[in-house]
This record gives C-alpha cells, sequence and structure tokens, in this order.
C-alpha cells in the first residue's frame, strides 16, 4: 500500500485519503504515521476516512466524512477550524446540506461507472457535476470511474481536482499512470 502511496507522489498527486475501512483502530494509527511521513517528504496532504481520532493523532490535514460518518458539525467540534472536512455527496441536496454544516469540500459522484461506487446507484454523469460546481461556493472534487480515457471531459468544469483509486492503484506503473492522468486533466 505505501509503495503505491509513494509511486503516486512521485507522479504528483497532491493529496492522500487514508480509506483503511477493515483496521482496527490501532492498526490503522500505525499506518497512518506512515502515511502521514511519506506525505510530508512529498509536501502533500493527508485525510483520514472517517476517523477523526486518528486524524488528530497524526496530525492529518483532516478527514473525509461519508453520509454514514459522524455529523460535518460534530467533526468541525472536534477538529477545530484549522483542520479540513470533506464530504462525500452523490447528489445536489447533498452538497447544498454539506456546504451549510461547514465542510470545506466536497467529493461528488461517481461521475462514471465503478465497482466501487455501485452501491451508491448509476453513474451521476458529467450534466450533474458540472451542476455541483454551479451550485455549490465550496471546492468540487469529481470522483468514481475516472480513466484517462474520460478525464478530459472533465476539464473546463471548474472542478478543483479529481479523486481516485483504480487508475493509479491498478496501474502496472503507478507513478506514470498518475502524471498521465495530471497531464490529461490539465492540458
Amino acid at each position: 500500500m505505501l509503495w503505491v502511496f509513494e509511486q503516486a507522489l512521485a507522479g504528483g498527486v497532491k493529496a492522500v485519503q487514508l480509506r483503511e475501512k477493515d483496521l482496527g483502530g490501532r492498526e490503522l494509527f500505525r499506518l497512518a504515521e506512515r502515511t502521514k511521513r511519506l506525505c510530508d517528504r512529498y509536501g502533500a496532504t493527508l485525510f483520514i476516512n472517517d476517523r477523526v481520532d486518528v486524524a488528530l493523532a497524526v496530525e492529518a490535514a483532516g478527514v473525509q466524512l461519508g453520509t454514514a460518518s459522524l455529523p460535518i458539525e460534530v467533526a468541525r467540534s472536534l477538529l477545530g477550524a484549522e483542520k479540513l472536512i470533506g464530504a462525500s455527496i452523490h447528489s445536489l441536496a447533498e452538497g447544498q446540506q454539506a456546504e451549510k454544516s461547514g465542510a470545506d469540500f466536497v467529493l461528488f459522484g461517481p461521475v462514471y461507472y465503478t465497482p466501487s461506487k455501485a452501491m451508491f446507484g448509476a453513474p451521476q454523469g458529467v450534466a450533474a457535476l458540472g451542476k455541483i460546481v454551479e451550485t455549490l461556493s465550496l471546492p468540487v472534487f469529481a470522483i468514481g470511474g475516472i480513466t484517462p480515457d474520460n478525464v478530459v471531459a472533465l476539464r473546463g468544469l471548474g472542478i478543483s481536482g479529481i479523486a481516485l483509486i483504480s487508475a493509479v492503484i491498478n496501474a502496472e506503473n503507478p507513478q506514470a499512470a498518475a502524471q498521465e492522468m495530471i497531464r490529461r486533466l490539465r492540458s
């Protein structure tokens, strides 16, 4: 896992979300410590999925909360104003609620089909992503099924970036895959 993170960071990735739902607290904390050191070495930002306690313990930049996570207001009271809170959203209504509740940014998706997000229903599509960006004042990141072939369709929408897993993790060369995704998104 850390090897892939390091390759992605070497390829230009600027933020990592540590999302290990199957690990116990002690194991997650230890992995988060190592991931934080790696992120610090590359000047990247670390977010911890759901676990405010672990984010605080390793001095991560913040947390990424899902619809079944702690309420944003509770996380904010624990984290304070200086830490960042991201909210995963699947609709405009969820985005508006996240904004009202004090999220710092949102991840919207799935934009395209991906097995890891199939439980959230059909892909939302580029038009829905554009509507989210137009409506919310928060930074919006696209997630779900983003590949080198479809990332170019996201340019010009006003998104703040993309979040992805399989396009880098499943690549034979994660560093080159990260570099290519960044190049295609920017060019």
